[in-house]
Protein backbone atom coordinates (compact mmCIF):
# COMPACT_ATOMS: atom_id res chain seq x y z
CA UNK A 1 0.00 0.00 0.00
CA UNK A 2 1.47 3.38 -1.00
CA UNK A 3 1.66 6.34 1.35
CA UNK A 4 -1.30 8.18 -0.19
CA UNK A 5 -3.49 5.11 0.31
CA UNK A 6 -2.30 4.77 3.93
CA UNK A 7 -3.18 8.40 4.67
CA UNK A 8 -6.63 8.11 3.11
CA UNK A 9 -7.25 4.81 4.92
CA UNK A 10 -6.41 6.35 8.30
CA UNK A 11 -8.53 9.42 7.61
CA UNK A 12 -11.50 7.24 6.69
CA UNK A 13 -10.98 5.21 9.87
CA UNK A 14 -10.59 8.41 11.95
CA UNK A 15 -7.20 7.20 13.18
CA UNK A 16 -4.99 9.62 11.27
CA UNK A 17 -2.01 10.70 13.40
CA UNK A 18 0.19 13.56 12.25
CA UNK A 19 3.35 14.32 14.21
CA UNK A 20 4.37 17.95 13.82
CA UNK A 21 8.08 18.75 13.78
CA UNK A 22 7.32 22.42 13.18
CA UNK A 23 6.83 24.84 10.30
CA UNK A 24 9.76 26.94 11.52
CA UNK A 25 11.93 24.11 12.85
CA UNK A 26 15.07 24.20 10.71
CA UNK A 27 17.25 22.10 13.01
CA UNK A 28 17.79 19.26 10.53
CA UNK A 29 19.17 16.78 13.03
CA UNK A 30 16.23 17.37 15.35
CA UNK A 31 13.66 17.17 12.57
CA UNK A 32 15.10 13.91 11.26
CA UNK A 33 15.03 12.47 14.78
CA UNK A 34 11.29 13.21 14.90
CA UNK A 35 10.77 11.78 11.41
CA UNK A 36 12.61 8.61 12.40
CA UNK A 37 10.48 8.15 15.53
CA UNK A 38 7.24 8.84 13.64
CA UNK A 39 8.18 6.39 10.90
CA UNK A 40 9.27 3.69 13.33
CA UNK A 41 5.96 3.88 15.21
CA UNK A 42 4.00 4.12 11.94
CA UNK A 43 2.40 7.50 12.51
CA UNK A 44 0.30 8.38 9.47
CA UNK A 45 2.42 11.39 8.56
CA UNK A 46 5.00 13.79 9.90
CA UNK A 47 4.80 17.54 9.29
CA UNK A 48 8.08 19.35 8.56
CA UNK A 49 9.34 22.74 7.37
CA UNK A 50 9.83 23.50 3.68
CA UNK A 51 13.61 23.85 3.63
CA UNK A 52 14.74 21.78 0.66
CA UNK A 53 17.58 19.82 2.27
CA UNK A 54 15.33 18.81 5.16
CA UNK A 55 12.53 17.77 2.80
CA UNK A 56 14.87 15.63 0.70
CA UNK A 57 16.41 13.82 3.68
CA UNK A 58 13.06 13.35 5.44
CA UNK A 59 11.55 11.72 2.35
CA UNK A 60 14.53 9.39 2.11
CA UNK A 61 14.29 8.47 5.80
CA UNK A 62 10.54 7.83 6.08
CA UNK A 63 9.24 4.41 5.09
CA UNK A 64 5.49 3.94 5.53
CA UNK A 65 4.99 7.41 7.00
CA UNK A 66 3.95 10.21 4.65
CA UNK A 67 5.93 13.45 4.59
CA UNK A 68 3.82 16.59 4.86
CA UNK A 69 5.56 19.91 4.20
CA UNK A 70 4.20 23.07 5.81
CA UNK A 71 4.60 26.68 4.74
CA UNK A 72 2.58 29.83 4.15
CA UNK A 73 4.45 30.38 0.86
CA UNK A 74 2.68 28.59 -2.02
CA UNK A 75 5.94 28.56 -4.02
CA UNK A 76 7.69 26.60 -1.25
CA UNK A 77 4.89 24.04 -1.17
CA UNK A 78 4.87 23.67 -4.93
CA UNK A 79 8.62 23.07 -4.81
CA UNK A 80 8.16 20.49 -2.02
CA UNK A 81 5.71 18.65 -4.27
CA UNK A 82 8.36 18.59 -7.01
CA UNK A 83 10.82 17.11 -4.49
CA UNK A 84 8.40 14.27 -3.74
CA UNK A 85 6.44 15.38 -0.65
CA UNK A 86 3.33 13.29 -0.12
CA UNK A 87 1.26 16.07 1.44
CA UNK A 88 1.31 19.88 1.44
CA UNK A 89 0.05 21.95 4.36
CA UNK A 90 -0.77 25.66 4.16
CA UNK A 91 -0.14 26.59 7.79
CA UNK A 92 -0.09 26.06 10.69
CA UNK A 93 -0.37 29.71 11.59
CA UNK A 94 -0.11 29.54 15.37
CA UNK A 95 3.64 28.92 15.17
CA UNK A 96 3.96 32.24 13.33
CA UNK A 97 1.98 34.45 15.71
CA UNK A 98 5.16 35.52 17.50
CA UNK A 99 6.32 36.92 14.16
CA UNK A 100 3.12 38.96 13.89
CA UNK A 101 1.65 36.80 11.13
CA UNK A 102 -2.15 36.65 11.34
CA UNK A 103 -3.47 36.00 7.81
CA UNK A 104 -6.99 36.92 6.80
CA UNK A 105 -9.50 34.45 5.39
CA UNK A 106 -9.12 36.10 1.96
CA UNK A 107 -5.34 35.61 2.03
CA UNK A 108 -5.65 31.95 3.01
CA UNK A 109 -8.19 31.31 0.25
CA UNK A 110 -5.98 33.01 -2.36
CA UNK A 111 -2.95 30.97 -1.29
CA UNK A 112 -5.05 27.79 -1.31
CA UNK A 113 -6.20 28.49 -4.88
CA UNK A 114 -2.60 28.94 -6.00
CA UNK A 115 -1.61 25.63 -4.43
CA UNK A 116 -4.60 23.77 -5.85
CA UNK A 117 -3.83 25.10 -9.33
CA UNK A 118 -0.39 23.50 -9.06
CA UNK A 119 -1.56 20.24 -7.46
CA UNK A 120 -0.42 16.99 -9.04
CA UNK A 121 -0.24 13.95 -6.75
CA UNK A 122 0.22 15.47 -3.29
CA UNK A 123 -2.67 15.61 -0.84
CA UNK A 124 -3.52 19.20 0.12
CA UNK A 125 -4.29 20.34 3.67
CA UNK A 126 -5.26 23.92 4.52
CA UNK A 127 -5.25 25.29 8.05
CA UNK A 128 -8.20 27.48 8.97
CA UNK A 129 -6.61 30.13 11.20
CA UNK A 130 -7.79 29.89 14.81
CA UNK A 131 -7.65 33.67 15.27
CA UNK A 132 -10.54 34.19 12.85
CA UNK A 133 -14.08 34.45 14.20
CA UNK A 134 -16.11 31.25 14.15
CA UNK A 135 -18.29 32.65 11.36
CA UNK A 136 -15.18 33.45 9.29
CA UNK A 137 -13.74 30.00 9.91
CA UNK A 138 -16.94 28.26 8.85
CA UNK A 139 -17.22 30.37 5.70
CA UNK A 140 -13.57 29.74 4.81
CA UNK A 141 -13.95 26.00 5.42
CA UNK A 142 -16.95 25.90 3.08
CA UNK A 143 -14.98 27.75 0.39
CA UNK A 144 -12.05 25.39 0.79
CA UNK A 145 -14.36 22.41 0.37
CA UNK A 146 -15.73 23.94 -2.83
CA UNK A 147 -12.13 24.37 -3.96
CA UNK A 148 -11.58 20.64 -3.52
CA UNK A 149 -8.89 20.54 -0.84
CA UNK A 150 -8.35 17.12 0.68
CA UNK A 151 -8.13 18.15 4.31
CA UNK A 152 -8.89 21.09 6.60
CA UNK A 153 -6.90 21.57 9.79
CA UNK A 154 -8.20 23.42 12.83
CA UNK A 155 -6.20 25.25 15.50
CA UNK A 156 -6.68 27.55 18.48
CA UNK A 157 -4.56 26.50 21.46
CA UNK A 158 -2.16 29.44 21.22
CA UNK A 159 -5.05 31.79 21.96
CA UNK A 160 -5.96 30.01 25.21
CA UNK A 161 -4.42 30.54 28.64
CA UNK A 162 -4.66 27.63 31.06
CA UNK A 163 -4.61 27.69 34.83
CA UNK A 164 -5.20 24.05 35.73
CA UNK A 165 -2.87 21.07 35.90
CA UNK A 166 -3.33 17.53 34.62
CA UNK A 167 -6.22 16.46 32.43
CA UNK A 168 -8.25 19.60 33.15
CA UNK A 169 -5.39 21.77 31.95
CA UNK A 170 -5.11 19.71 28.76
CA UNK A 171 -8.82 20.10 28.09
CA UNK A 172 -8.60 23.85 28.73
CA UNK A 173 -5.72 24.10 26.27
CA UNK A 174 -7.53 22.19 23.55
CA UNK A 175 -11.00 23.59 24.02
CA UNK A 176 -10.82 26.23 21.28
CA UNK A 177 -9.38 23.80 18.72
CA UNK A 178 -12.13 21.34 19.62
CA UNK A 179 -14.86 23.97 19.38
CA UNK A 180 -13.56 25.10 15.98
CA UNK A 181 -13.52 21.47 14.82
CA UNK A 182 -17.12 20.98 15.92
CA UNK A 183 -18.34 24.09 14.10
CA UNK A 184 -16.43 23.33 10.89
CA UNK A 185 -17.51 19.68 10.89
CA UNK A 186 -21.12 20.88 10.71
CA UNK A 187 -20.36 23.00 7.66
CA UNK A 188 -18.42 20.52 5.49
CA UNK A 189 -19.32 17.01 4.43
CA UNK A 190 -16.81 15.94 1.78
CA UNK A 191 -13.53 17.12 3.30
CA UNK A 192 -11.46 15.43 5.97
CA UNK A 193 -10.82 17.40 9.18
CA UNK A 194 -7.72 17.24 11.32
CA UNK A 195 -7.66 18.77 14.80
CA UNK A 196 -4.28 20.15 15.75
CA UNK A 197 -3.02 22.51 18.46
CA UNK A 198 -2.98 21.46 22.09
CA UNK A 199 -3.89 17.81 21.49
CA UNK A 200 -2.65 14.98 23.74
CA UNK A 201 -3.71 11.36 24.33
CA UNK A 202 -6.29 12.61 26.85
CA UNK A 203 -7.91 14.99 24.35
CA UNK A 204 -7.49 12.89 21.19
CA UNK A 205 -10.81 11.16 21.75
CA UNK A 206 -12.52 14.54 22.23
CA UNK A 207 -11.20 15.63 18.85
CA UNK A 208 -12.68 12.58 17.14
CA UNK A 209 -15.97 13.08 18.99
CA UNK A 210 -15.99 16.67 17.74
CA UNK A 211 -15.94 15.48 14.13
CA UNK A 212 -12.23 15.13 13.34
CA UNK A 213 -10.83 12.34 11.18
CA UNK A 214 -7.49 12.57 12.93
CA UNK A 215 -5.19 14.70 15.06
CA UNK A 216 -2.04 16.73 14.61
CA UNK A 217 0.33 16.74 17.56
CA UNK A 218 3.40 18.89 18.00
CA UNK A 219 4.76 19.82 21.41
CA UNK A 220 3.60 16.60 23.08
CA UNK A 221 6.24 14.83 20.94
CA UNK A 222 8.66 17.36 19.48
CA UNK A 223 9.68 18.88 22.82
CA UNK A 224 10.90 15.54 24.16
CA UNK A 225 14.65 15.06 24.47
CA UNK A 226 15.21 11.43 23.52
CA UNK A 227 13.99 9.19 20.72
CA UNK A 228 12.79 6.67 23.31
CA UNK A 229 10.51 9.28 24.87
CA UNK A 230 9.18 10.18 21.43
CA UNK A 231 8.44 6.54 20.66
CA UNK A 232 6.50 6.18 23.91
CA UNK A 233 4.54 9.38 23.27
CA UNK A 234 3.59 8.34 19.73
CA UNK A 235 2.54 4.92 21.03
CA UNK A 236 0.26 6.61 23.57
CA UNK A 237 -1.32 8.76 20.86
CA UNK A 238 -1.91 5.79 18.53
CA UNK A 239 -3.41 3.82 21.41
CA UNK A 240 -5.77 6.68 22.29
CA UNK A 241 -7.02 6.88 18.70
CA UNK A 242 -7.43 3.11 18.44
CA UNK A 243 -9.43 2.96 21.66
CA UNK A 244 -11.65 5.80 20.48
CA UNK A 245 -12.47 3.90 17.28
CA UNK A 246 -13.13 0.69 19.26
CA UNK A 247 -15.52 2.48 21.59
CA UNK A 248 -17.33 4.04 18.61
CA UNK A 249 -17.68 0.64 16.97
CA UNK A 250 -19.14 -0.85 20.14
CA UNK A 251 -21.53 2.09 20.38
CA UNK A 252 -22.80 1.36 16.87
Amino acid sequence: MNKRSIVLRDLEARTCLKIIAGINNFDKERVLQIVKAASQMKATCVDISAREDIVIEAIALASDTAIMVSSIEPSELIRAQELGADMLELGNFEALHDEGIFPTAAEVLAWAKEIMDAKTTALISITVPGHLTVAEQVELASQLEELGVDMIQTEGASLVETSSAGALGQIEKARLSLANTLEISKAVSNTFILTASGISPDTAKLAIASGAHGIGVGKYVNKLESELEMLAAITALRSALAKTVQVSAVGL
